[in-house]
């Protein structure tokens, strides 16, 4: 959300910031190929934690086998979005069939173990990447092996921050039900869709207080927020981080978290999708929905992030067709009088009231009417043996998906 030069501020809705995440496979095994630095270095001759190319940027992760793709500078808007990801993609993966590998979408590997393919980032930055190793040991799935996408919105001010953040706290429950692409790790499959978050949620468990609930605590403008979540994180982490390198905003872990450094709040519980294309048809669809629900705002009293939170777990776990029965959460939606309401009642109430452009909402109905990622490749992989080799087959589709940013489909 901001430029090199110098930091900007927005106002509520002006711009948009996306971040994408690709792990980088071997093209044979299809396993984690450790090599974001070659790739890097192939590019411009040199090693940096992040170089410009037009309006996307690549950059480092805290693993070796994970290049993130995000908007150079914050956008007017998401249209082309689609296109300016996938050049950058398929860049990458010319540069990458050099090194007999390629760039594999979704959320999490299905097959790695994360106790033997994981290798951090050893350049730019390691130092901060190894306090985290030290503190919370990221050799795990809820470090190593989740790829997800970013939306960063701006705020001009406290009260646009207030809007902003009540907005993104109850839109964030109801996510996952759209995005969930991680059904399988480790070559099995849980009754969770949604195992990247669930693993997120664990991986800094040791200091509650980082991650929280997920979903944010409700507050009224940036010295309450300081106050009630990022200085209590600091108090917490302090005996095990001596020098405080670790102590600032961007160490709070919940799914979406105030940049307070460039007046915005970035949300951070979507999971990566098969393209481009679904990507940011879902940013797009979120944004939208977060205008549709400022209005309602006024009317309503913030839900805890307790009661959120119970939410948000049917919909990472369950999916579109869980039944919600908070009367308070379902007066945001104008629903509360229907029975048997589902997380994709409310999705499609949403959708009655945005707009978005054809393309964008003919990819939003096939997710509602097919189900996320996970619940489509979980039916495409029913009726086969539950084998490492179907696996593969199935998402090398999925890259196939990547290769040619087009939707991966129900068979």
């Amino acid at each position: 959300m901001e430029t090199k030069e110098t930091t900007k501020t927005y106002s509520l809705f002006e711009c948009i910031g996306i971040e994408l995440e690709y792990m980088i496979i071997n093209r044979k095994t299809l396993m984690p190929a450790p090599i974001s630095d070659q790739l890097i270095i192939k590019k411009i001759g040199q090693v940096t934690d992040e170089l410009e190319n037009g309006n996307i940027s690549w950059s480092n992760e805290l693993v070796l086998h994970v290049l993130e793709l995000k908007t150079s500078n914050p956008m007017a808007g998401t249209a082309r979005l689609s296109e300016d990801f996938h050049d950058n993609i398929k860049e990458i993966n010319d540069i990458l069939v050099e090194m007999d590998c390629q760039l594999m979408p979704t959320a999490m590997h299905p097959l790695m173990n994360p106790l033997t393919d994981v290798k951090l980032w050893p350049h730019e930055r390691n130092e901060i990447y190894s306090r985290y190793n030290q503190i919370f040991d990221c050799k795990g799935h809820g470090w190593g092996n989740l790829q997800s996408m970013h939306i960063n919105f701006p705020f001009a001010n406290d009260e646009e921050f207030y809007l902003l953040h009540e907005a993104i706290r109850h839109i964030m429950p109801l996510i996952p039900a759209l995005s969930a692409s991680s059904p399988i790790f480790e070559g099995h499959h849980s009754e969770i869709l949604d195992n990247r978050l669930n693993f997120y949620e664990q991986n800094q468990k040791r200091i509650p207080s980082i991650t929280g609930k997920v979903i944010p605590e409700s507050v009224s403008n940036k010295a309450e927020y300081e106050e009630k979540i990022l200085n209590k994180i600091y108090r917490d982490i302090a005996p095990f981080d001596k020098d405080g390198s670790l102590q600032e905003e961007w160490l709070n872990s919940r799914g979406a978290i105030a940049r307070f450094d460039r007046n915005a709040i970035e949300i951070r519980i979507i999971d990566l999708q098969e393209c481009p294309a679904a990507d940011i048809a879902i940013a797009e669809f979120v944004k939208q929905a977060l205008k549709f629900i400022i209005p309602n705002m006024k009317n309503n009293n913030p839900v805890d992030e307790h009661e959120l939170y119970d939410i948000y777990r049917l919909a990472l776990e369950k999916g579109r067709k869980s039944i919600l029965s908070n009367e308070e959460y379902l007066m945001y939606f104008d629903l509360e009088k229907k029975k048997n309401v589902t997380i994709q009642d409310i999705w499609r109430q949403i959708l009655s009231q945005v707009y978005l452009s054809e393309d964008k909402k003919v990819i939003i109905e096939y997710i509602l009417e097919n189900g996320n990622l996970s619940q489509r490749i979980l039916a495409n992989l029913k009726d086969k043996s539950w084998s490492d080799e179907n696996i593969k087959k199935e998402y090398q589709l999925l890259m196939d998906c990547l290769s040619d940013n087009k939707l991966y489909e129900l068979r």
